[in-house]
């Protein structure tokens, strides 16, 4: 596993349905490294702080193997390493394998993973394709969030350690699963989620939600 690209943006205004809307999702690739704090890298910065960043999304981080499949999915020779809105572009780190508290060592940093990532309306503006963010989720290819444990500097090209194995056996993949089960919401499997002690605050309340609305 390995950091193949850290990537950050200014706030920016965005064209959407005849109005301007700010964001920070143009986020471009950096050379060097860069100090990675608690609420996230220095120098990046997001316009709606109630939904993203904070303590537990300090880091967005995307699969670079995902760029694959997105490519030949949009007919595409190649597509900029922060194109997704991620911070950090990772490699080897899918999905499926990653679980929800994993840590890991990234440069000088110790991060956790906290949840999936859900997107907003503005990855569709980033793709110049309003239903892309429908796309994106059906696709199963979401990315994930991760709070620092550590700050610390990182670099393009560090090298991407697990320190500590969830013992939550529940994938970011998995979790998604639960968390838009929809009707089909099963008790013992959010129950399951809501022991995961790194959950994120935010969906934990949200499974809590959904737990009480099942009693």
């Amino acid at each position: 596993m390995r950091l193949k690209s850290i990537n950050i943006s200014d706030i920016k205004e965005l064209e959407f349905n005849g109005r301007t809307v700010k964001s920070g999702i143009d986020k471009r690739p950096i050379e060097g490294s860069l100090e990675l704090l608690k609420k996230g890298l220095v120098g990046d910065k997001q316009a709606d702080p109630s939904v993203h960043g904070g303590l537990d999304k300090a880091i967005y981080a995307y699969t670079a193997e995902h760029y694959d499949y997105w490519q030949e999915k949009l007919g595409l020779k190649k597509l900029p390493y922060g194109q997704f809105g991620e911070n950090f572009t990772v490699e080897s780190m899918g999905d499926r394998e990653i679980l929800i508290g994993d840590i890991y060592r990234v440069g000088g940093a110790l991060l956790q993973v906290t949840q999936p990532r859900v997107p907003c309306f503005k990855l569709g503006i980033r793709m110049n394709d309003p239903m892309f963010p429908a796309k994106f989720m059906k696709s199963g290819r979401y990315g994930f969030y991760l709070r620092v444990l550590e700050e610390g500097s990182v670099k393009a090209g560090d090298s991407i350690e697990l320190v500590e194995k969830s013992d939550s056996a529940m994938s970011v993949w998995e979790i998604m699963q639960i968390m838009h089960a929809g009707s089909n919401m099963n008790r013992n499997e959010i129950i399951k989620a809501l022991a995961i002690e790194a959950l994120s605050t935010d969906w934990r309340s949200e499974f809590e939600h959904k737990l009480s609305s099942l009693s």
